[in-house]
């Protein structure tokens, strides 16, 4: 056999012996492609376009930001904001039949990668987090994400809607205040609300109360439920009273509008001896329980000393 023939022939096995090879690594890159649930398409949001007999079209491509789909060989583009995968496909077969492409396309379209769905999750979280709320996902599914709530995480979620068109800047109903009691607690289902995209969900930190005077561990403690915050509640929270503790209490509190906080005369010695119901403590209210010996403090040095405590690395302060 000449030379330039046995060259032919070997180039010729070669060529063919590596042609299957690469249809199998084109093949293995489309199986692992991921294919996310249908949903409503939006910007920014990536998706694949396959059609038949045509390579140029058979790619992924990104919606604008005006939500419209820009494709090759298409005279216009495909407006693909607010519209579903199958839906997308009806539109670019008809675009092809149109622009005389194709006589009968057979046209698939799939989300591959959603960004237009995000969900943010801050405030009193282990691990504040945004991601995409892909198919049917709720609260408790956000709050997961972000590894549940912090120790200092308050009585309710605030869930924040992006607001409907037309909505007046007054308009609150976008806001949801979700106990976290009947959440989590009581696992009542109508309190799991379904999240869609574009929410925000943010746990305020718990209230506080600041505990100072003659008990064993002054400082300041989460109020987790406003109705079952009292001042017995809050003394045992501070490992009880020391010896010659004064029979009144005085608790600060600031009222709605004022800068200064009234003074409120709390008769320890008669709710010790249960004599007169126990009393309600607010958020930030100040408790004093002054010592035999003691004179009353200002509300201005409480202030101060509860400013102090808050700018410490424990937040507590410790008299003796």
């Amino acid at each position: 056999m000449p030379k330039a023939a046995v060259i032919v022939a070997i180039w010729g096995i070669a060529v063919y012996g590596q042609t299957p090879a690469r249809t199998e690594s084109r093949q293995t890159t489309a199986e692992v492609l991921t294919v996310l649930p249908s949903q409503k398409i939006g910007p920014g949001d990536l998706i694949s376009i396959s059609v038949a007999d045509l390579p140029e079209m058979s790619k992924s491509f990104r919606v604008s930001s005006d939500g419209l789909l820009t494709l090759p060989l298409l005279q216009e583009k495909i407006r693909a904001a607010g519209k579903e995968p199958d839906e997308i496909e009806g539109e670019v077969a008809e675009a092809l039949v149109r622009d005389e492409i194709l006589v009968r396309p057979v046209v698939s379209a799939s989300v591959v990668e959603y960004r237009s769905v995000p969900v943010s999750v801050l405030g009193a979280v282990k691990k504040p987090v945004t991601f995409q709320a892909v198919g049917y996902t709720t609260l408790l599914d956000a709050l997961t994400r972000a590894e549940g709530l912090g120790p200092e995480a308050g009585s309710e979620i605030l869930v924040t809607r992006p607001r409907v068109a037309g909505a007046v800047a007054s308009d609150t109903a976008a806001v949801q205040h979700i106990p976290v009691k009947g959440l989590i607690d009581e696992a009542d289902p109508t309190l799991n609300v379904r999240l869609y995209g574009g929410e925000e969900v943010r746990v305020p930190p718990a209230g506080k109360v600041y505990v100072l005077g003659n008990v064993k561990k002054s400082g300041s403690f989460p109020i987790t439920d406003n109705n079952d915050s009292t001042v017995m509640k809050v003394i045992a929270l501070s490992e009880g009273l020391l010896p010659y503790t004064s029979k009144e209490a005085y608790i600060y509190r600031k009222a709605a509008g004022k800068t200064d906080r009234e003074e409120i005369t709390v008769d320890l010695n008669e709710i010790m001896r249960r004599k007169s119901p126990d009393v309600r403590l607010e958020a930030n209210d100040i408790l004093y329980i002054p010592d035999n010996h003691a004179r009353k403090m200002t509300a201005q040095t409480l202030e101060r000393i509860v400013g102090f405590g808050s700018s410490t690395a424990s937040g507590l302060l410790v008299f003796h």
